[in-house]
């Protein structure tokens, strides 16, 4: 592919607290292991703006985007996974297969893989060398990643339809399913009903609890929760969200909690709304600098077990096609989660309604599919 062929748009972002400049990017040559796709569609998630306002340290200069599906446009010669022609969602960590962490079944943490996809051949922006924005760099109306980070799905459900399957979906239902193993018939709170919180509402309901409680400070979110299987719902502007979870669960608090915003206070209150010998799962990516209080004795005396979560322990290869198949069969709903489609140049004014909670996802939509 010449290096005019090569020419893309893309979103870039040069230092903290910039705004994204979309401009000419030239991606490198398609090695031996890498695959181009050309995207079709991209969430706008809330990791990206948290590069951006610097709460994830990261590189620069970078193409942000790490959630996407579209079409694979060329394979590096030792590529067998994937064919010029094949649907594929995007994965943010391709697991190595090969070190410790993906031979003990945890290949959300393969450190190998994550290498790979932040360090590796990526393009230049004039001249200068980018960074594979959280190892997808799905702002752009074309990418080159790792082989492993391109999942094939099914051809005939709709890009659109599946481009947040590789982080909302994938996150918000792997919390429940892989990290807390929601069980038949149980309660579960769910603190943040953004993109991936509705994700777990959803991912609750598939594994029947029989109680899905939604919290957030927005009423609009609050209703698409309920709309996607919540039972009730906890403005927590409104009074003091514990009680309320409380006084809905015969003042014990739910056998399973979600965090999923990455705060101090809103994990704080997701481990307070568990009951005893329950489960907390913290699904929100926090930062470095925040400190979450804890007491010694309550750690002790209340007897819950506390869960980090990465990318829900998504294995890509296993996962992704399965919620595809979820999202074709109507089982998740996908499309709701969508507030606005969007074009590339419009990314700076999701970030803005993101940040506002006037949306769930914008999603940019790219031409040619």
């Amino acid at each position: 592919m010449s290096a005019t062929q090569r020419r893309v748009r893309a979103a870039v972002l040069h230092g903290v607290g910039e705004p994204l400049g979309v401009e000419e990017i030239e991606l490198a040559e398609t090695g031996p292991h890498q695959v181009r796709v050309r995207l079709a569609a991209s969430g706008v998630c809330h990791s990206d703006l948290s590069v951006q306002q610097g709460r994830l340290p990261f590189m620069f200069p970078t193409v942000l985007g790490h959630e996407g599906a579209g079409v694979v446009e060329e394979v590096g010669s030792a590529v067998t996974r994937v064919s010029p022609g094949d649907h594929v969602v995007l994965g943010w960590n391709p697991p190595c297969r090969r070190c410790f962490y993906c031979l003990a079944g945890q290949p959300m943490l393969c450190d190998i893989g994550l290498a790979e996809a932040l360090g590796s051949p990526y393009g230049t922006a004039a001249g200068v060398p980018l960074i594979r924005g959280l190892g997808v760099g799905a702002f752009a109306e074309a990418t080159l990643v790792p082989e492993g980070s391109a999942v094939p799905v099914d051809p005939k459900v709709p890009l659109e339809q599946v481009a947040l399957v590789g982080c909302a979906l994938a996150t918000g239902v792997g919390a429940v399913a892989n990290i807390a193993r929601v069980t038949l018939g149980s309660s579960v709170v769910v603190v943040g009903c953004g993109g991936v919180g509705l994700c777990v509402v959803q991912g609750a309901r598939l594994a029947g609890a029989s109680q899905v409680i939604a919290v957030d400070r927005v009423a609009a979110k609050l209703a698409l929760a309920e709309s996607m299987g919540a039972t009730a719902s906890v403005d927590s502007s409104a009074g003091d969200a514990l009680d309320q979870v409380r006084a809905l669960t015969e003042g014990r608090g739910a056998d399973f909690s979600f965090e999923v915003v990455g705060r101090p206070e809103t994990i704080r209150l997701a481990y307070s709304a568990a009951r005893r010998g329950g489960t907390t799962v913290v699904v929100g990516a926090g930062s470095d600098a925040d400190v979450v209080p804890f007491n010694a004795m309550e750690l002790f005396a209340d007897a819950k077990a506390l869960f980090g979560c990465v990318y829900g322990s998504t294995d890509p290869d296993r996962d992704f096609p399965m919620l595809v198949d979820l999202v074709a069969r109507g089982d998740l709903d996908a499309s709701s989660l969508v507030t606005r489609r969007i074009g590339l140049d419009d990314v700076n004014e999701a970030f803005v309604a993101m940040e506002a909670g006037e949306v769930v996802r914008s999603l940019i939509v790219f031409g040619g599919h």
